[in-house]
């Protein structure tokens, strides 16, 4: 059973009863690693779309109060990502800035600490967000040939020098990328992803139908205009054209060509493909935040509000992706809502698997009495609601930058169909989850 606090009754506002405003949210088009972005470090990404924010919505950078930002794949050489933004982007140099990691959910968590220091009266502007390059990630070494290197440092003469480095073999010197392993359990997500779909009977033609469905719906956003605004055109050095849209998405795809592919993870008895998951990939997002009196003060219509929140941990060993089903209730109940009031439902589309297991869970009253402690399930979804835009699986997923992505794309298409409320969930790695309900005006 879930122990993660309730806290019903959740108010997302300042001491004085002011809400939290999303003013305005913007992100790079999302490219596949090792494609435009290949050599451009998530902090130059992070600070090409803080800038390009400020600039869009001519706020004088020195008016930020606080910067929170988030990196999952750090650099040891730039490790607070936020402070480097801040000094890179004319924010004034006494700006307070820190980063964050919750794994896919990052910047979920900027966003609400974002809020949470509006809600304790310290700050009235800020700017959340985050970024991450699969195509430029720490290149380790091997234990041995760490600490031999380090055992080196001791030595005088070319003897000891020598009988240190004797010991090493041909393998001890090859480079270690960043494992895609939990640190806890050596499983790999899409190896959880793989026993999701078996525990939970998702059909591998489910999950590609899925994965066609958020392209189709991705695509059809684009050619529609609708993230034009939202994404800016990035200019990569050194300079090869500009990017002006994700390059995951499948302008022509087709229900049977996922069926070609096989399994990655299980290739005997899988049903996770490289077309059912979402791909590695390079981007950044950001959004700007302020009190709803001091949006107004500045002269900002903002895109909407906080009105809920909610993180959520789980058991890493068996359906470690099941976040969204633990955190949405909780979130639900502090907006004092249920499932069916909301407008729009967008769930990060790790996998294919996965999402579809939350789907079938959030209808589940077994697992809502077993797992949740709860009398009845959260509630069936109405797909007519759910990723209407498509999601992770068609525009990629730079780890950091998926939950501002989310929170700015579900608060633009909330105002175009006229306003309402609309749920932002996801899973992450470590067995944590993330909730969050918007409303506009």
């Amino acid at each position: 059973m879930s122990k993660t606090s309730t806290n019903a009754g959740q108010s997302v506002t300042t001491r004085n009863g002011e809400r939290i405003a999303i003013v305005a949210g913007l992100r790079t088009p999302f490219a596949k690693f090792a494609t435009y972005f290949h050599g451009v470090p998530a902090v130059d990404l992070g600070k090409m779309v803080v800038n390009e924010m400020l600039v869009r919505n001519e706020l004088d950078p020195k008016l930020v109060d606080q910067l929170v930002y988030g990196q999952v794949v750090q650099m040891p050489e730039a490790p607070n990502i936020a402070r480097e933004i801040v000094l890179g982007t004319g924010m004034n140099v006494h700006t307070d800035a820190y980063s964050v990691s919750r794994a896919c959910a990052t910047s979920f968590q900027s966003t609400v600490n974002i809020a949470e220091a509006m809600m304790a009266g310290n700050i009235s502007v800020g700017v959340a967000g985050g970024a991450d390059s699969a195509s430029v990630s720490p290149i380790g070494v091997s234990k041995k040939l760490a600490r031999s290197l380090v055992d080196l440092q001791k030595t005088k003469t070319l003897g000891q020098k020598w009988n240190v480095l004797k010991k090493l073999g041909l393998k001890d010197l090859l480079p270690v990328p960043p494992a895609v392993a939990e640190y806890s359990t050596g499983l790999s997500m899409g190896q959880t992803a793989e026993q999701m779909a078996k525990t939970h009977g998702i059909k591998r033609e489910d999950q590609d139908e899925l994965a066609h469905r958020s392209h189709t719906n991705a695509a059809k956003s684009w050619e529609e205009g609708k993230l034009k605004d939202e994404v800016m055109t990035a200019y990569a050095e050194p300079y090869k054209g500009a990017l002006e849209q994700d390059n995951n998405v499948r302008f022509d795809s087709r229900l049977e060509s996922y069926a070609k592919l096989r399994p990655v993870f299980d290739k005997k008895h899988g049903s996770v493909t490289a077309a059912n998951a979402t791909p590695l990939t390079d981007g950044a997002s950001a959004v700007l935040m302020m009190t709803e009196s001091r949006a107004k003060e500045l002269g900002y219509k903002p895109l909407g509000y906080i009105r809920s929140y909610a993180f959520s941990a789980i058991d890493v060993w068996e359906d470690m992706l099941m976040g969204p089903s633990y955190a949405t209730p909780i979130a639900l109940e502090r907006a004092g809502m249920s499932l069916s009031d909301l407008t729009l439902i967008e769930m990060h589309e790790a996998f294919a698997a996965q999402t579809l297991a939350n789907v079938k869970m959030f209808a589940s009253d077994k697992f809502a009495k077993e797992k949740l402690g709860r009398d009845k399930a959260t509630g069936e979804i109405d797909m007519d609601k759910f990723n209407v835009m498509g999601s992770s699986i068609a525009y990629g997923h730079p780890f950091a930058a998926t939950g501002t992505r989310m929170i700015t794309q579900m608060l633009n298409e909330l105002n175009r169909r006229g306003g309402g409320t609309g749920l932002c969930t996801a899973c992450a790695a470590g067995g944590l989850g993330a909730a969050m309900i918007l409303e506009t005006e």
